[in-house]
């Protein structure tokens, strides 16, 4: 299928690795010009030298933190009027919520709820000029069946969510959609690092947590990137206009109910 989107502009944050990564590959090779970001410069041009290798759109590898006001200038100033932004920030740690103080949870807020909303602001007005954009905001399954741990996640990013509710309706009739894509359990950094607190806490090693998971799906398997990814692509194609405001799980069945 062709998603139509060959030539236009994406922003994805987060993109050295994991979910983020596979967006931007999945993207490029539908033609997409990425402008990817994160905090740590190696991991960053690997995946950019990965993207050159493809045929398909250009990538910008951008050095930064985009939960800054200086990272997030940054990026804008090599992508100031994207087609289309993947908002994503790696998510806080998990623990118990006795432990965490204030600043714990203004930087979970500011990573996972203000950061995806501020670039929303500096994009979206052009996006609807245009009468194209697509936001992707990848948040968590937790956000529909929380999860005691991750706490500090499950506040933020179900701020977003409710925000988004909003404003996802508004933009829709300039062609412009807002979604979330909530992942469940994916092999990932992130997810090994939390099965690593457990392993802690259980006396278990990471690998026995992660068999034991990956048996507790309905899939028997964790979830793998590129397949996030592929969904991705498709919520940010032509033909996914009529889409907006959904929080889109991709779980392995994982989550039981029917709403």
């Amino acid at each position: 299928m062709d998603l139509g989107i060959s030539g236009k502009k994406a922003i994805v944050c987060a993109a050295s690795k994991g979910l983020g990564k596979a967006c931007a590959i999945s993207l490029a090779r539908e033609g997409v010009d990425v402008t990817i970001c994160a905090r740590t410069p190696g991991p960053l041009e690997a995946t950019a030298e990965e993207i050159r290798a493809l045929d398909g759109g250009g990538v910008t590898a951008i050095p930064c933190d985009i939960t800054t006001d200086e990272g997030r200038d940054k990026i804008l100033e090599q992508c100031a009027n994207p087609d289309i932004l993947i908002n994503n920030a790696g998510g806080p740690p998990p623990g118990d919520f006795r432990n965490w103080d204030r600043d714990a949870w203004i930087k979970a807020i500011d990573a996972n709820m203000l950061t995806p909303i501020f670039l929303i602001k500096v994009t979206v007005d052009w996006m609807m000029e245009r009468k194209f954009g697509r936001v992707i905001n990848i948040t968590s399954s937790a956000v529909k069946a929380p999860n005691e741990l991750l706490g500090l996640s499950n506040g933020a990013r179900a701020g977003l969510t409710g925000f988004i509710a909003g404003i996802a309706r508004k933009t829709v009739a300039n062609n412009v959609t807002i979604n979330a894509v909530l992942p469940g359990a994916f092999d990932t950094d992130r997810l090994r690092s939390n099965f690593k607190h457990v392993a802690e806490k259980t006396g278990k090693s990471v690998d026995e947590v992660a068999t034991a998971r990956a048996a507790e799906n309905p899939a028997k398997r964790l979830g793998q990137a590129y397949e996030f990814g592929e969904l991705c692509a498709f919520l940010c194609s032509d033909q996914a206009g009529f889409i907006t405001g959904q929080n889109i799980l991709i779980d392995g069945g994982n989550y039981p109910g029917t709403l």
